[in-house]
């Protein structure tokens, strides 16, 4: 082989190899997202304390937090959202009623006017 095909194939190789890096890829995580609406009562000192609570949480299906919004559009009275990623479908029923969920609750729920989840998965 000469120098200037083995410079080509070398250069459709990482063409190649950038462009499947590139792609985004399907996980099979969970992403629950949690949107909230504060009772009128609730303090700033409570509501950083409840997202601490989330931030924090010691649960083995959690993967990853994300509290800090860059842009909401929220239904109106909705001041809060924050996700999270569960390990698979599996991991987010078991955190339902779990000791890590009701802990939790302890700080959020009587703060809490309503709130909407939503899930979601590949």
């Amino acid at each position: 082989m000469t120098k200037r095909t083995i410079f080509a194939v070398c250069a459709v190789l990482v063409a190649a190899a950038a462009f499947l890096l590139a792609a985004p890829t399907k996980p099979k995580t969970v992403i629950h997202v949690i949107q909230v609406q504060w009772k009128a009562d609730a303090t700033q000192d409570q509501i950083a304390k409840a997202i601490k609570g989330v931030e924090t949480m010691n649960y083995p299906g959690l993967k990853n937090v994300w509290t800090r919004p860059i842009k909401m559009q929220l239904p109106e009275g909705y001041k809060s959202i924050f996700v999270m990623e569960f390990a698979s479908e599996q991991a987010l029923k078991d955190y339902a009623n779990s000791p890590a969920q009701k802990a939790w609750y302890e700080l959020y729920m009587p703060i809490r006017e309503e709130s909407r989840t939503s899930d979601i998965t590949n």
